[in-house]
């Protein structure tokens, strides 16, 4: 039995993996909209793409928005994430600015889950992660390549060197250009769970081909799944309610 962490009334790394959906609002309004929205589909948790919103440089308005989105969305898990241009984000960010919008975010209260990206300076990351823990928020912290899918070896590494540096919950998400790529991620994931059952990890393969590591997340030990409402925020995301499905027939089967 794997470890599992809870988030208000979510448990993950117990049971399917649980179902993320992601805000890509350019504005304030498109935000309060989705997460109007999204509140009444079945979903495990909400994620702020903040690097989406055109105002993610002013630190003030992204302190301001987050009580609203909080409020709309009750108590589904929160998590705050700015994406990089350089793991797949809509804009780059240096990395002063990176830690102290995600410093900031954390003062709040508001989020319940934070996404801080591997490869960044390791000593603040650190640091992140032990503010993160003194305000009772779980730190996913991720790695992302949209190139290529590295060896086993290396998926494993990352996730391990995530583990190392304090992080809830590792994350890795590979792009595929075959689908013995897509089965290397998957053997990656079922020998991370062997090494370190009791931590959830979040893997995945992009694209159309790296869709069935979306679905199979309780096989391998995969612990969150994203999809996708109006639009996907990344490549090979499936929509909310066929993605459900599929994980309940899976679940059932185990």
């Amino acid at each position: 039995m794997s470890k599992s962490i809870k988030v208000r009334e979510v448990i993950i790394g117990d049971g399917m993996p649980k179902i993320c959906v992601s805000l890509i609002g350019r504005t304030e309004q498109e935000l309060r909209e989705e997460a109007v929205l999204l509140k009444e589909r079945e979903i495990d948790i909400i994620e702020w793409r903040a690097d989406y919103f055109s105002e993610v440089d002013n630190i003030n308005r992204v302190t301001q928005v987050l009580p609203h989105l909080r409020k709309t969305i009750g108590n589904i898990p929160l998590l705050f994430t700015f994406r990089t241009l350089k793991e797949g984000g809509e804009r780059q960010i240096d990395e002063e600015d990176y830690f102290s919008l995600n410093k900031s975010v954390l003062e709040t209260g508001m989020i319940d889950l934070l996404d801080i990206e591997l490869f960044m300076e390791e000593v603040t990351i650190k640091q992140v992660i032990d503010m993160a823990h003194s305000h009772q928020i779980a730190v996913i912290l991720s790695n992302h390549d949209f190139e290529k899918t590295p060896s086993k070896e290396e998926i494993i590494f990352r996730l391990q060197k995530a583990q190392q540096l304090g992080a809830d919950i590792p994350k890795i998400a590979v792009m595929p250009q075959s689908v013995k790529d897509v089965l290397t991620l998957l053997d990656a994931t079922a020998t991370m769970k062997e090494k370190a059952p009791d931590q959830p990890i979040v893997t995945m393969s992009m694209g159309g081909r790296g869709a069935v590591s979306r679905m199979a997340g309780e096989i391998f030990g995969s612990a969150i799944t994203f999809a996708a409402a109006k639009k996907a925020s990344a490549p090979g995301q499936i929509p909310i309610e066929e993605l459900r499905n599929i994980l309940t027939v899976v679940h059932k089967s185990l």
